[in-house]
């Protein structure tokens, strides 16, 4: 999960460099987006984990599930407070950028390490 959360980062700052030519708007808007969902994702791990004991896998479903309603809230809550406060919000960049900082870090993280092989 810590590897997951380090390309998440990595494709948040990425994703609002490259929304950097398009404007304030775009660029505070991809800024949100990015946050939002390391954010989310940030409290999802530290639900899931932070107690975790693979001796209880039927608590760790429960985590689970209970880690994912308070993402989706989180997220809800977040996007509920930008619309409200922001006036020139950048609605592909905001979407864009949370939909690749959620999704494209996994195809990466869930990559092998290149590490020797003997």
């Amino acid at each position: 999960m810590k590897r997951l959360l380090q390309w998440q980062v990595a494709f948040g700052m990425g994703a609002v460099l490259i929304a950097l030519p398009f404007g304030i708007p775009a660029l505070v808007s991809a800024a949100i987006g990015a946050g939002v969902c390391l954010l989310a994702n940030w409290v999802f791990a530290l639900r899931v984990f932070r107690k975790y004991r693979a001796q209880q896998p039927g608590e760790l479903v429960m985590q689970i599930y209970g880690a994912e309603i308070i993402k989706i809230v989180l997220i809800l809550g977040l996007f509920s407070v930008a619309f409200a406060t922001i006036e020139d919000l950048n609605l592909p960049a905001l979407l864009g950028t949370y939909f690749a900082v959620q999704v494209l870090p996994a195809l990466f993280a869930s990559r092998p390490d290149p590490g020797p092989t003997n």
